[in-house]
Parts: structure tokens; sequence; C-alpha cells
């Protein structure tokens, strides 16, 4: 295998969700300069359910035009779209037009609608091009995926986003002239939020510069020789040494390369498919367990649980919140580092990892639900429990998402497809159960992290 293909997959990946990943780590140092304030998580989430309109098209075109759709185009054009949208960003996200007599981020909802749109799209279009290279090389991809919540995490650890001090407040009842003369008034902490080691426009042109990254990664995929060999490689163990119709360059457009199966030996005897989806070799059920699992898994890990996870960690302390977030980040490419050296394709493993990552979250959703006074809430074993759930939470939850990949890449580029669009209902769903509860019936409660007072266990 080429190692340089293993590091282009992966820095193609990487572009898949690198830019909504960065809105939300950015949001803590955004919100304060907007009007939208606090709500702006609530509008994101919206947004990124309309850019489901994307992957959506391109499912439809596949079902009902297969063939017709030119998938190096569209990826060219959505990668394209982001490097471009979050360019403007850096310049035009503090930019407002008045709606309705009432400022309103024009710009930067605008702009973000379209990373959405990219990131989601990216979901049909990406994982269905790693198909026309060896198996091994989608583990990368999905390391780089990975890493695209982890890279704009650490960016914005090192910028210091959110970071908060507790400062001592006295309020004065009877001030004169500016003289502190009266009596002195009931004390308490303030919040005081640590400046940003740099701006939120250098953080959009870092985000600019993943784009980028990803847009090179993809071009060298296509026209590389290195990686050309690769799928030739590919191309020869799938016909039995006969490479048909590869006039070109074989990974431009559906059109131009049909979906390949593995030739089949007439000494070989011939095992019957055990259902039409794919190459046959799982069962009807079988195939709706793979899914419906994926989009359960997806729905818990792009949508439920990041929805509550400033109320699980935040009252265990500032340091707790960003560490669980950064160690859960780290978390998804080391499970797909995982799954490239023990890619276990059982379906009982699947459940039963699936049951074990479940039940973490039911733990971290108990907590978010008893915020600001969770369990063990004064203790330091409330806080190392807490980040070890978000870890293996994401750890466990991700070594699925990986396996199922692993999967559907067998049966084929269909399977993939129909794979990005589950994941993207999964997440669809997700949030769309999720938004109400939190943002329109508050059944959730945050503390004021230097105020709040919990009893004592």
């Amino acid at each position: 295998m080429s190692f340089l293909t293993h590091v282009l997959s992966c820095l193609f990946g990487i572009g898949s969700w690198v830019a909504i990943n960065g809105m939300w780590v950015e949001l803590p140092l955004i919100v304060s300069q907007i009007p939208e304030g606090w709500y702006l998580p609530s509008y994101l989430t919206v947004l990124i359910q309309v850019a489901n309109i994307g992957p959506l098209l391109v499912t439809l075109m596949h079902r009902f035009r297969p063939g017709a759709l030119n998938e190096n185009a569209v990826i060219y054009v959505i990668v394209a779209l982001g490097t471009l949208a979050s360019f403007l960003l850096a310049f035009f996200w503090q930019d407002t037009v008045e709606v309705w007599g009432a400022p309103r981020s024009v710009p930067l909802l605008v702009l973000t609608l379209f990373l959405s749109t990219v990131d989601c799209t990216s979901s049909v279009t990406f994982l269905p091009f790693m198909m026309r290279l060896k198996p091994q090389y989608l583990t990368s991809y999905f390391i780089g995926e990975g890493l695209s919540g982890l890279v704009p995490a650490l960016a914005a650890l090192i910028q210091g986003v959110g970071v908060v001090h507790c400062r001592n407040l006295t309020r004065m009842l009877n001030d004169t002239w500016g003289n502190s003369t009266g009596t002195a008034g009931s004390e308490g902490l303030q919040a005081i939020y640590q400046p940003a080691n740099f701006s939120a426009q250098v953080f959009f042109f870092f985000l600019t510069g993943m784009m980028v990254v990803c847009l090179v990664a993809f071009l060298l995929l296509n026209h590389h020789p290195a990686v050309g060999r690769e799928r030739q490689k590919k191309s020869h163990y799938l016909t039995g040494g006969i490479v048909a119709g590869e006039k070109g360059d074989p990974a431009f457009g559906l059109h131009h390369q049909p979906e390949q199966k593995p030739m089949i030996s007439l000494d070989a005897p011939q095992k019957v498919p055990r259902s039409s989806f794919g190459s046959g070799t799982y069962s009807s059920p079988e195939v709706v367990f793979i899914f419906v699992v994926l989009a359960w898994v997806n729905a818990l890990t792009n949508a439920v649980l990041p929805s509550v996870q400033s109320y699980s960690c935040l009252p265990y302390g500032n340091r707790a919140y960003h560490l669980a977030a950064t160690m859960a980040a780290v978390a998804n490419p080391v499970a797909c580092f995982i799954a490239m050296f023990v890619p276990i394709r059982s379906l009982a493993l699947m459940g039963s990892l699936t049951v074990t990552g479940t039940g973490i979250g039911a733990y971290i959703m108990t907590m978010a639900a008893l915020s600001p006074c969770p369990l063990l809430v004064h203790d330091s074993a409330g806080t190392i429990l807490m980040v070890g759930a978000w870890v293996l939470f994401v750890l466990t939850l991700s070594y699925v998402k990986v396996i199922i990949g692993v999967i559907l890449r067998d049966e084929g580029h269909s399977a993939l497809v129909w794979c990005g669009a589950v994941v993207q209902l999964g997440s669809m769903l997700g949030a769309l159960s999720m938004f109400p509860v939190v943002s329109v019936y508050n059944l959730f409660t945050s503390g004021d992290p230097c105020n709040t007072k919990c009893p004592l266990e």
C-alpha cells in the first residue's frame, strides 16, 4: 500500500466536517459579539437540518438517475464552496443587516448555511469516492473524518476560547459622586472570560486553510501517479486481470466506471446471495439492523449528546468541560486507528458495543438532566467519571461507525451512498428531537460557573 495515499485519504477526510465543527468550537468567542447571542446554537441546528437538502438531492439522483451524477465534479464544487464560505466568514462574520427593525447576522447565517450544505453533502459523496481505492484507505479516511473534530478543537484550545476566571465582586449600596462612602453590600463572584490569544478572523482563515488542504488532497487522489497505480491494482484484482473501459482517468464520474465486484471463480462453489443488497452477504434483516444501528449511533454522537455536553460537564468545572471535549475529539481518530488493525465485522460485537455506548450516553444524559447539581459535583471522582464517560462513549460508537463503513464498503458503491444518507438521516432525527427539548422547553438548566451553590452529598 502507498503511504502517500493513506496520508491523502486522511487529509481528504479532514475536510468533510472541519468547517461546521470549527463553527461549534468557536461559539464561545462569537456569541458575545453578535445580536443573536446564545440563540446562535439553536439557529445552527436548524441551518444544518436545512442543509440536508444537499445529500437528499444526491441520493435521489443516485436512486432514479444512476450514473448521471458526476461525483468528482460535485466534490470539486462543494469543497471549493466550503473554502470560499470560510474565507468570506473571516471578513463578514460580524456584519449585520436590519431585518424587521432589528439587526441580524445575515452574512454569518447565510455563509454558515453554505458550510452546512458542504459538510452534509460530503457524507454522500466523499465516502462513495473512496470506493475507488483499496478498502484499507477507507479507514484512513475515517481517521481524517475524526480529526475534522479534533483539529479545530485543538486550535480553539490554543486560542483560549471560553476560558473563564472568577473575580470577587463587591457591590456598593450608597455610592456618592463616585466615592465609596456607603456600606459594602453583598459579595459574590463574577465570571470573567479570558481574551482570546488570536481573533475569530484568524480562526476562520485557519478553517479556510484546512479546506484548501482537502481540495489539494482530492486533486492528488485523482491525478497523482502513485494513487493511479493503486487504482489500477484494485481494478486488476476486481476484474481478474482484465481492466475494461478504463480509458483516461478511471475515477472520473460514475458513468465512466460501473460498480465493480470481484470476479467469481468458476472453480469455486458459488454462494447464493442472501439478499438483493450489495453482494448479498447479509440477509435483509441484517441489512436493516446495520442501517438502524448506523442511524442510532450517528443520532447519539452527532446531535443528541453534543446538544447537552455543556450541561453535563460545566457543573464539574470549566477544566472538566474542555478536557472532556478535547479528549472525546481525540477518541474519534483513535477508534478509527484501532479499526485499521482490528476490523472485526461481527454484528454481535457491533450490537454489544452499541448497547455499551448507549448505556454510557444514558449516564451522561442523566447528569445533564441533573445540572447544575449532578452526582459527585463536589468530588474529583465526578470529574473523572464524566471525562471518562465522554471518552468511552465516543470511542465505542466511533468504532461501530467505522466497522459499519467497512462492511458497507465491501457491499459496493451504492451501499456507501446509502451509508452517507442514513448518517445524515440519523443526525437530523437526533437534532430535531433535541431542539425543542433544549431550546424551546428549556428542560436543561445551566448553572453560573462562579455562583452556583449545590448541597453537599
